[in-house]
């Protein structure tokens, strides 16, 4: 039987890439390529998975078109709800690999029956899936408890799930037991209500998440590597060289090598989890499109990450939002 993952994109969009050697607020630039894709967090993870050896699908919220482009890349299985599709364009500057990002809002989904149609499409697919990623922003008429409740509904089918998702759809998946959450440094400010800079100051500031419920809380979006915190520990993962490029699609690229691990259905090995997610999200860097990682490189620095073991510190509640 074939282990299969499933992702969830509510919130789906055109990826546009456009290089240039420098980029200058104000100025004309002269592009040397542009790349159209079909993207979105959740459908990121799944291009990720399929490339470390793990068979995904995506669903989600999309049109007809956006279905109908994934459908020649990806095993998908969309609710057709949005007006349209909005796009991502990332401005790559070949100079010195920055990448600057502007994001479209979306459509607004006007169908009532919308996120029904979605909870009872995961729903029929859990039995099949070992694993599942809920990832992105929402689009407008949807309910910011969508995803936890999906991800409740999985967890209860013993179905190991990650919640990436933003706002007040996070702080409702924090509230599910057993979920693992893949925050970056905007989501936990907002989540914890705290400054946190440090590893040290990282665990603080997560472990009052693990402590009412959640399975692990994984630290995204640092600088120079991640934190993991749950139940049992907490670890930090730091890279050994300075890796330069297009943060675009890392932290999916993270998102995708946990649950890969977590699929195993073995008692996971958080140190080489945040390991591994850390040398695949380097690896996502050096790539200037989202959705893809650099295999050889990931092989390459994993065995010269960091990880060290951190310690817990007295919990505090997590502040009412």
């Amino acid at each position: 039987m074939v282990d299969v993952i499933l992702t969830v994109t509510m919130n789906p969009a055109y990826d546009m890439t456009y290089r240039v050697e420098r980029f200058e607020r104000g100025e004309a630039h002269r592009v040397r390529s542009v790349e159209q894709r079909i993207g979105g967090k959740g459908i990121n993870v799944t291009r990720v998975l399929n490339q470390i050896g793990k068979y995904a699908r995506a669903t989600g919220f999309s049109d007809h078109a956006f279905a109908a482009a994934a459908e020649l890349e990806l095993p998908v299985d969309f609710v057709h709800a949005l007006p349209w599709v909005r796009r991502t364009v990332v401005i790559s500057e070949s100079e010195d690999g920055t990448a600057t990002a502007l994001l479209e809002p979306g459509a607004r989904i006007s169908n009532p029956h919308a996120a029904e149609q979605l909870s009872t499409r995961v729903s029929g697919l859990l039995p099949d899936i070992n694993g599942l990623v809920i990832s992105g922003s929402l689009p407008g008429g949807i309910d910011p408890a969508l995803p936890a409740e999906i991800a409740a509904t999985a967890i209860e089918a013993g179905v190991p799930t990650i919640c990436d998702v933003d706002g007040e759809a996070l702080r409702l998946a924090a509230l599910v037991p057993g979920v693992v959450l893949m925050p970056n440094r905007e989501g936990i400010r907002r989540l914890t209500g705290r400054e946190s800079e440090t590893a040290e100051e990282l665990v603080a500031a997560l472990q009052p998440l693990v402590d009412q419920g959640a399975r692990a809380v994984i630290a995204t979006g640092c600088p120079d590597g991640m934190v993991a915190v749950t139940s049992t520990g907490a670890w930090g993962a730091m890279l050994s060289e300075v890796i330069i490029g297009n943060p675009t699609g890392a932290e999916d690229s993270a998102a995708a090598a946990v649950i890969a691990a977590l699929s195993e259905r073995t008692e996971p090995d958080w140190a080489a989890i945040l390991c591994d997610a850390v040398a695949t999200a380097a690896a996502a860097r050096v790539i200037p499109v989202a959705g893809e990682i650099d295999r050889c490189l990931r092989t390459r620095i994993a065995p010269s990450i960091t990880v060290a073991k951190l310690a817990l510190q007295p919990s505090t509640p997590v502040p009412e939002s």
